[in-house]
Parts: structure tokens; C-alpha cells; sequence
């Protein structure tokens, strides 16, 4: 249970967060605001009632210290918060790890499906198909994920936006985002389909697609290709979702589309025989399903919160805030993609049964680390949101507590993996003892990066929630081109019949991710430096 004073204002934190007003995110976030809003007044006359966002009914009803209330000179928002109440999102009070847990548990079993979601595509298409088939797949698939992660990266200048808002209970500032976030993944989701659709050939080519299954990888990647705009929706709508504290509701969209996947997968590739080419449309098909149902959803929803026509007026202010805090962690996702494909090229050097076994544990690997990625955004979520009331205090919490459930998970995850390692690799490869003991070696190394990077992955998301998305880029950055590449490579020259060295690469990267974090931390939000938040601005 949380502290009481982790739950509620105290002294100390009133008095530090009245002096840190306006401080959680850059300068630009917060300029212009009122004559936004005084302009989307003078228009009343053209707006629009539409239900864009979950449930934040009863704003006004908000009783704790830091509420703002209407302001009479702006006839916008306060008919925005005279229409709402509380706020079911609402992250900045009540016990906060059950607080955490109710944001953490939805999103991670959202996670859990879309990995199956990527999956069903490769087994069905196994089941039916040949090599060829299998092969044009996990290249394509391979590719369409750097593309969906990149995306994730820049949608989420849009949650940690919108979560400032909601905690500053900042309904017009909302609607502002909402409509920035429109008009700028519109055009987002444009240039990316006609420049991916475009370079699908030299893509395919810089991956070494095998030659017999280079056509059938060619039909995957251009039709997923031109599902782009579906990708980038999801997501976008996805992140105000989760913005809202409402982690639920994608979880339903992703659920319903993942059983439609299935049945589509089934009926294209085993019914009508279209091979990887029917596995490609039936995943752009749930895509664009996941965008609809989650459409209607909002349409006929009683949401409380109106999207007006000034909203999708142009704003660079409101822009810049979501590439400012997106961009960096878009591009350090697909950093760290294109690191993953590396390391997969140095195992592809030492033989098939290295590669395979470097192959299965960073699959395994990959599913162990949803917990650190649900635990990551859950703490963007909540310290973005009690950033936006002013509760410092208890954002740092959340932080402290998102660090400790990741340590007490990877713990247990690394003590399993020392213990069953091997008998975990027999269950995806029965029959070769080599890959089974190369497997073993590396999952044993590999698996302590379960307790280290949930570590940094928290200070990721909490580094986010203020704003301060370059320091993620940062620390990820020096931590894979200093450690986890060239790390990975020289254990590949020195222990060339060992893989335990090599997994080791990545637990030391994370460590050194740890220190830069914890030094940023210090520096930058330590109660040793009161007025460094109030410098963000």
C-alpha cells in the first residue's frame, strides 16, 4: 500500500509544486494557450459535438488541492469542464500501486496479444505453406514491425501530452492535442505509406531475402505497406486512450481484431491458398477493423469531451510538443531494432545451431520483456498526469514503485532461466541438443537484462512524462553503440563455442543505461535540486 502521503498533498509538496508551475513539459507546450482557447471561444458557433476520448465525465467534481477552476473570461473551457465530471483515468489520486496495477495489467495483456497477433500470421502460414512461404513472412514481418515500433515511439508525444492535460484538468488544452495529433499523423501516415510502398524492393534487398522467397516477401511488405494508414491509427488512437489513464478499451480493439486475424488467416492462406500474400491482407484487414471498432466506439460513447472544428486548426505549439517528446523515442526505437538485427547478423556468422539458438532466445526474450514495456509506459502515464497536477512527489513514487515491481519480476524471470534453461529451449527445439545447450548458455547471460532493464525502462517512462524524451534517446543510444553491438561482437571473436559471453552484452548495456539515467536524475529531479524541474521550462 501507498504512503498517505503519496496519496495526498502535503506541505512540502504544495509548496515545491506551486513553484513549478507549468514546468512538465517544454516551453512550447504551454505558450498560447489562452489565446487558443479564446479563439476556439469566439467560434462556438462552429463547434462540433464529437466523442473523441474515454471517459472524463465529472471533472469538475475534482476536489484535491491543485484543481483549476473555470475561468469566466474563457467560455470555452468552461463549458468544457460544466459538461464533465470525474475523471475515470484519473491517475493522480488513490492508492498508487493498485493505481498502477489497473493502468499496467491491461496494457501488458494488450502487448501479450499483439505478440500472438504477429505470430498467428508465421504459423498458419507454416502449417499450410512451404520454407518459402515461412521465409517471405518473418522477413516481412520483421520489417513491418521496425515500421509499427517507430510509430509507437512518435505517438507518444501524444500520451504524455495529453496526460499533462488531463492532470492540469486542462479539457481545452485536450482538444487542442487531439486535433494536433490528427492533422499531424495524417500527413505522418501519408508520406510513410508512399515512401515505404516505394522502397519495399531495396528493403527487402538489405535484408539478404532469400531468393526464393523474395516474391512472396514482396506481396507481404507492399500490401502491409499500404495498411500503413491503419498502423498509424490504431496507434494514435491508442495513445489517447492511454493518455487518459484508460489502458482498457485497446486491449477489446486488439482482442477483437487478433480473433478476426485468425479466422482471415485461415480463410486466405489455407481456404483460397494466397500464401504469404493472404497473410499480409487479413493482418491489414483486423488493422482497419481495430480502427473502426475503436471509432465507434468513440462516436457513440457519453465521452463529455467535444472535439471542435478549431481544434484541427492548425497549431505549431501543439505540434512541436509531440515531436519534441516523440521523436527521439521514435528514433531510438528503431535504433534499437536495427541493433537487434545486428547482433542476429553476428549469430547468423557462427553456424546454424548458434543462429537458431540466438534466434529462439531472443524471441523468448522479447515476450519476458512485455512486463518492463507495460511497466515503462505505465509510469509515463501516471508521472505525465500527476506532472500535470503539480504532484512531483507522487510521480517520483511511481517511478521508485514502477523500479521495484521490475526488479522483483526480472528476479524472478533470471532465477527461472538459470535454474530451467535448458528444458525451456527444449520446448522449441526437441531434437538438437546443440541449439539447446548454445540456447541455454545465452538465456542464462541474457536473462539478468530482465532485472536491468526494467530499471532504465521506468526511468524511460518517467523521463518522458516531463518531457525529457532526449534523455531516453541518449542513454539508449551510448548503451548500444558502446556496449550491446560491440560487445556482442567481440565475445563472437573471443568465446566462439561459448554464447554465455555474448548474452552478457546486454545486461552490461543496461547497466550503463542505469548510470546515465541515475545521473540524470540526480542532476536534473533529485530533491537534492528542487528547482531543476522548474528549469525545464
Amino acid at each position: 500500500m501507498a504512503q498517505a502521503g503519496e496519496t495526498r498533498h502535503t506541505a512540502t509538496d504544495v509548496n515545491d509544486t506551486n513553484t513549478a508551475a507549468n514546468d512538465a513539459i517544454p516551453e512550447a507546450t504551454i505558450s498560447d494557450t489562452n489565446t487558443a482557447i479564446s479563439t476556439a471561444a469566439s467560434s462556438t458557433a462552429n463547434t462540433v459535438n464529437v466523442n473523441t476520448i474515454p471517459s472524463t465525465s465529472n471533472i469538475t467534481n475534482a476536489t484535491n488541492s491543485n484543481s483549476i477552476q473555470p475561468d469566466p473570461t474563457h467560455p470555452a473551457i468552461t463549458d468544457a469542464r460544466s459538461t464533465t465530471g470525474n475523471l475515470k483515468g484519473d491517475l493522480t489520486r488513490g492508492p498508487l500501486i493498485p493505481t498502477m496495477l489497473r493502468f499496467s495489467i491491461p496494457y501488458l495483456i494488450t502487448c501479450f496479444l499483439q505478440s500472438c497477433y504477429e505470430l498467428a500470421d508465421l504459423l498458419i502460414v507454416g502449417r499450410f505453406n512451404g520454407a518459402d512461404s515461412v521465409s517471405a513472412v518473418s522477413t516481412g514481418s520483421q520489417m513491418t514491425h521496425l515500421v509499427t515500433v517507430t510509430i509507437v515511439g512518435l505517438t507518444t508525444g501524444v500520451t504524455v501530452t495529453i496526460s499533462h492535460a488531463i492532470g492540469a484538468r486542462r479539457i481545452g488544452k485536450v482538444q487542442r492535442q487531439i486535433g494536433q495529433s490528427i492533422r499531424l499523423f495524417a500527413f505522418v501516415a501519408i508520406i510513410a505509406t508512399i515512401a515505404l510502398t516505394a522502397s519495399a524492393d531495396p528493403l527487402l534487398r538489405l535484408l539478404s531475402t532469400p531468393p526464393e522467397a523474395f516474391s512472396q516477401a514482396h506481396d507481404y511488405v507492399t500490401i502491409c505497406f499500404f495498411g500503413t494508414p491503419f498502423i498509424v491509427a490504431y496507434n494514435v488512437i491508442s495513445a489517447i486512450f492511454r493518455g487518459f489513464g484508460d489502458s482498457r478499451h485497446p486491449m477489446y480493439f486488439v482482442a477483437l481484431a487478433g480473433l478476426l486475424n485468425v479466422g482471415l488467416d485461415l480463410a486466405f492462406i489455407s481456404g483460397a491458398h494466397m500464401q504469404a500474400a493472404g497473410a499480409a491482407l487479413a493482418t491489414v484487414i483486423s488493422q482497419a477493423f481495430s480502427v473502426v471498432a475503436a471509432l465507434i466506439y468513440l462516436k457513440y460513447a457519453n465521452t463529455g469531451v467535444r472535439l471542435r472544428k478549431t481544434d484541427l486548426v492548425y497549431d505549431w505549439a501543439g505540434t512541436r510538443q509531440i515531436l519534441t517528446i516523440g521523436t527521439p523515442i521514435a528514433l531510438q526505437e528503431l535504433c534499437i531494432q536495427v541493433s537487434f538485427i545486428v547482433i542476429t547478423a553476428i549469430a547468423n556468422g557462427r553456424g546454424l545451431e548458434i543462429s537458431a539458438a540466438v534466434g529462439i532466445v531472443e524471441k523468448i526474450i522479447s515476450f519476458l520483456f512485455l512486463v518492463p514495456s507495460a511497466m515503462l509506459s505505465t509510469v509515463s502515464v501516471v508521472a505525465g498526469q500527476n506532472a500535470g497536477a503539480r504532484q512531483h512527489s507522487r510521480s517520483k513514487t511511481a517511478l521508485r514503485y514502477g523500479i521495484t515491481m521490475c526488479i522483483a519480476y526480472g528476479a524472478v524471470v533470471c532465477l527461472a532461466s538459470q535454474i530451467w534453461g535448458a528444458d525451456i529451449m527444449r520446448v522449441f527445439s526437441p531434437d538438437d541438443e546443440a541449439v539447446v545447450r548454445y540456447g541455454a548458455q545465452y538465456l542464462s547471460s541474457y536473462s539478468f537484462d530482465c532485472i536491468l532493464a526494467g530499471v532504465h525502462f521506468c526511468f524511460s517512462g518517467f523521463f518522458s512524462a516531463y518531457g525529457k524524451s532526449l534523455y531516453t534517446f541518449a542513454h539508449n543510444i551510448v548503451s548500444v553503440l558502446l556496449v550491446r553491438i560491440p560487445g556482442a561482437y567481440a565475445a563472437s571473436l573471443l568465446w566462439p563455442d561459448n554464447l554465455f559471453p555474448m548474452g552478457c552484452a546486454a545486461p552490461l548495456g543496461s547497466l550503463l543505461s542505469i548510470l546515465i539515467c541515475s545521473a540524470l536524475y540526480y542532476l536534473r529531479f533529485s530533491k537534492r535540486h528542487p528547482a531543476a524541474i522548474v528549469d525545464e521550462q
